[in-house]
């Protein structure tokens, strides 16, 4: 190898290191501060830094080969959709997700005038960009959570609703009964006696809801006292 092919040599990986240099920073500020300080998770960290990682290292190494710069974020958005599309990946996530794929690929690919200075100059205006939209939308955010919040609690409060009316529905049951003579009016009181003493359950009140003269039966619906145990069905009970 002769002196001008190692000067060459020397001069593109001083270059990838510098690019790398700037990649590295860009992603650190995107990732652990905006990312982590924004939407508040971990678990997505680890992903976002080895995907920024190798997709530069591809295109780093994709430089001396015949191929175009759409083609290669094609395959990158492929690599990545593959994998993420089966996890639970909020917009902003994705969001986040893009732009530190497209953030990597600009660091390797694009040929600044000036490597360093142009590097830095793109980065910052990715980076701020994404500081004033997080800033500019975290009250529309908030309002977001509240209505959230707002509508899960009338969500709960109508299924408390619901579960109350249902319960009281469940402290009533029919029961087929037999002792006719004591359906009228005046022996209510007996009829409640009756049937508290047959069934061993407290009854609060009684109503009646058919009678069968020809069969001597009457189906009744009866109303348990507060605090006392339902019965396991509400399958007419014969009496």
């Amino acid at each position: 190898m002769d002196a001008e092919t190692a000067i060459n040599v020397n001069a593109v990986l001083l270059e990838a290191l510098i690019r790398l240099s700037v990649n590295l920073v860009a992603l650190i500020i995107i990732i652990r501060f905006l990312y982590h300080r924004f939407q508040s998770k971990a678990e997505h960290k680890f992903s976002f830094f080895l995907m920024g990682i190798m997709i530069f290292t591809i295109c780093i190494l994709l430089k001396n080969v015949e191929i175009q710069m759409g083609m290669a974020l094609g395959l990158f958005a492929i690599f990545s959709i593959v994998r993420f599309r089966t996890l639970n990946m909020t917009t902003k996530d994705m969001a986040y997700l893009f732009a530190v794929i497209g953030v990597s690929a600009i660091n390797a690919l694009f040929d600044f005038p000036n490597p360093v200075r142009g590097t830095i100059m793109v980065n910052a205006i990715v980076i701020l960009a994404i500081l004033i939209l997080e800033i500019s939308t975290q009250g529309e955010n908030a309002d977001g959570d509240r209505n959230s919040s707002k509508k899960g609690k009338k969500k709960g409060k109508k299924k408390d609703e619901k579960k109350s009316k249902k319960k009281k529905s469940d402290d009533s049951y029919q029961i087929l009964y037999d002792q006719l003579k004591l359906l009228s009016p005046d022996k209510r009181e007996d009829l409640i006696k009756d049937i508290s003493e047959r069934t061993g359950i407290k009854i609060d009140k009684i109503e009646i809801r058919r009678i069968d003269m020809v069969q001597g039966n009457a189906i009744l619906k009866v109303f348990l006292q507060k605090g006392d145990r339902e019965p396991e069905n509400d399958n007419e009970s014969p009496l």
